[in-house]
């Protein structure tokens, strides 16, 4: 398909066409759980508004590399460098090691994610595992004058760079410290705004993890470990970076400077943050001491995949007010959703040449900045179409390949076909003879050659080096 995206890029504070750097590739990196304690379900907001993101860029025909972090250490109680670190401080709270605290919580977090239907990255990296890539880039941050030593411990400087806050917009007098906690003055720091690439003993003595590097046995600051990690697996050009409005400063903000400052050139094109969750008392946070949990909704009798729908109801940039009240309201729609699908009689096969122009609609209304609330207003328009049951069944299910509500659970009746040499041979005349149609400006013919491979099982996708083609 390839059709158009256009997502709101928080780097030029606009909406804008997503083209990434190769034809039909992209590369996607999403900031990862810091695993000292389960993940509340404002965290996992943000995790699902990424997968559908993802899902969506793959039901638009994109190839798509999406790399992950686990954060096991260097994420201190503030986010500028300040208090101790969360996974001793989970480590204290249960008197475990922090290695133990990072399994038990990283196999939680993904079984959270089970339960929301979150597919798993194609990459999770741990942040313990990539010691020596953190180490190269603040080397050469060193030999390039961008970084320092002070105190015993490595920081970066921001006066090295022509706009810190490309990211935010800001400026120096306005600082924005501690989007989580108050910031202390590091005296150690030439500026406010500079941050520690690497802490060593003289810092935290209690550390458990520590590592010998040029400057000293210490580990990691938090920044560090996603710029090495996405720089790792996904190149010097990164396409989408994703995370919570919450990491916008600092931590994306560092990161843009660290990498861009190592790299010498761009590094992401286009960033993408999902707002907050709120409730009576304001944002979710697990510093209030008790947080909901998928697992406390699931006691209260509650499918997770509800919650998932209540967040696919709202905007992503939009702030989600959450009650039990409007759960129950979405609950009460999800049931019936799935009842009406249910009740579509399966026998026949599906219309695929009407089902398309609903295809279209739904990965328009994804490719309008991730409206998932117009896509399920497709979906339902599906339902009151005048398509016959095998068809709208069978849209659902292509549909749900991006929602993942478990909208459709039997296996479909209808069998994709097979392709031999005389199909594909078929194909490809057909292909040619649209394409030529096309030329002549005859698009009724162009048109009525998709609907006839779309008959028969095959669908066209346009993009930019020509026509594709794949199987229902």
């Amino acid at each position: 398909m390839l059709s158009k995206v256009y997502l709101y890029n928080t780097l030029s504070k606009k909406v804008e066409e997503f083209i990434p750097h190769e034809p039909g590739k992209v590369s996607m990196y999403t900031c990862g759980p810091t695993v000292y304690h389960f993940a509340h379900i404002g965290n996992l907001r943000s995790y699902i508004m990424e997968d559908v993101l993802e899902k969506a860029l793959r039901y638009d025909g994109y190839e798509v590399k999406r790399v992950m972090n686990i954060t096991d250490v260097g994420h201190l109680s503030s986010d500028a460098d300040t208090g101790e670190d969360k996974m001793l401080k989970g480590a204290k709270r249960e008197h475990k090691t922090v290695m133990e605290i990072a399994k038990f919580y990283t196999d939680a977090f993904f079984e959270d994610c089970r339960k929301l239907n979150i597919k798993r990255p194609d990459v999770v990296e741990p942040a313990t595992h990539c010691i020596g890539e953190y180490i190269k880039i603040i080397s050469r941050l060193l030999e390039n004058g961008y970084a320092y030593i002070a105190g015993d411990n490595v920081y970066f400087d921001t006066s090295k760079l022509c706009d810190y806050y490309v990211l935010t917009g800001h400026s120096s007098e306005d600082l924005m410290v501690g989007v989580r906690d108050d910031v202390d003055q590091d005296p150690n720091k030439r500026n406010k705004a500079d941050f520690v690439l690497w802490f060593t003993k003289s810092k935290f003595d209690d550390q458990e993890l520590k590592w010998d590097s040029p400057w000293g046995v210490g580990y990691p600051g938090w920044h560090i470990e996603c710029s090495g990690i996405s720089l790792k697996h996904l190149g010097e050009y990164l396409d989408l970076h994703c995370g919570g409005v919450d990491n916008i400063f600092p931590h994306h903000t560092n990161e843009i400077a660290q990498s861009e400052a190592y790299l010498g050139h761009k590094w992401c094109n286009y960033w993408f943050h999902i707002h907050h969750l709120n409730d009576k008392t304001g944002k979710m946070s697990k510093s209030k001491g008790d947080f909901l949990t998928v697992s406390l909704l699931e006691s209260k009798g509650y499918d997770p995949l509800i919650y998932r729908l209540f967040c696919l109801q709202s905007h992503y940039r939009k702030p989600l007010m959450f009650s039990y009240d409007a759960l129950d309201n979405t609950a009460t729609a999800y049931q019936r959703l799935k009842k009406r699908i249910a009740a579509l009689d399966p026998a026949g096969e599906p219309d695929l040449a009407a089902a398309e122009p609903y295809r279209v609609k739904f990965a328009q209304a994804l490719g309008n900045d991730l409206n998932t609330s117009m896509a399920l207003t497709v979906l339902y328009d599906v339902l009151k179409a005048p398509i016959s049951d095998a068809t709208k069944r069978w849209l659902a299910a292509d549909f749900d390949r991006v929602l993942s509500l478990d909208l459709v659970t039997e296996p479909m009746v209808q069998e994709a076909p097979a392709i031999d040499a005389e199909l594909e041979a078929y194909i490809t005349e057909k292909i040619a003879e649209r394409t030529a149609a096309k030329q002549a400006k005859d698009y009724a013919r162009a048109d009525a050659i998709r609907a006839e491979l779309a008959e028969k099982g095959i669908l066209l996708k346009d993009t930019r080096e020509g026509t594709t083609w794949q199987k229902a």
